[in-house]
């Protein structure tokens, strides 16, 4: 039996959210590892490529949401000087590295339950940034990461993501 009360999960972004977003932000859509439907758990824009002007803002914010967060997962070709290790709120945060893709950063939270978020390239177009953002939270997204970068791209035409960008080439760098 059904109840009369119950109301339908949006799937979409609330209003106005699209106008808040600007580089810095990350939008989340946290469930536990369990639990959780979709491909990607959230979306982050960073500033910059320097690491460590930018992790520690984005772990900060998580670790409020999450909890203590214990590693975080980049792509070392990525960045500009990628540390192993980081401290946020006096805690210990290890950062691995994988030449596998910079489109993507991984949050693990204890042992297990671990986090995927989309990784919007620094200076990207506001708007595309937005789509990418939008698309990343939905709890119905079946769409990769690549993918989505790839898709806003091809709609938003040269200047969606960067314009310099250049074409993607299977090296797994794609900014």
């Amino acid at each position: 039996m059904t109840g009369s009360d119950s109301r339908p999960v949006s799937r979409h972004l609330p209003s106005g959210v699209h106008e808040a977003v600007q580089p810095g932000c990350a939008l989340l859509r946290l469930e536990t590892t369990e639990a959780r439907e979709g491909v990607l758990d959230g979306a982050w824009w960073p500033r910059s490529r320097d690491i460590g002007a930018e992790l520690p803002a984005l772990l900060s914010a998580l670790t409020g949401h999450l909890g203590p967060v214990t590693r975080v997962g980049l792509d070392a070709a990525a960045w500009e000087g990628l540390p192993t290790r980081i401290v946020v709120e006096d805690r210990v945060v290890h950062i691995d590295s994988f030449p596998v893709g910079d489109d993507t950063v991984l949050i693990t939270r204890g042992d297990q339950d671990i986090f995927s978020l989309l990784l919007v390239p620094p200076d990207t177009a506001p708007e595309a940034a937005r789509a990418a953002m939008a698309q990343a939270v939905r709890a119905d997204n079946v769409t990769q990461a690549e993918q989505i970068l790839i898709d806003i791209e091809s709609a938003q035409g040269p200047h969606g993501l960067r314009a310099s960008r250049g074409r993607r080439s299977g090296t797994g760098r794609h900014w």
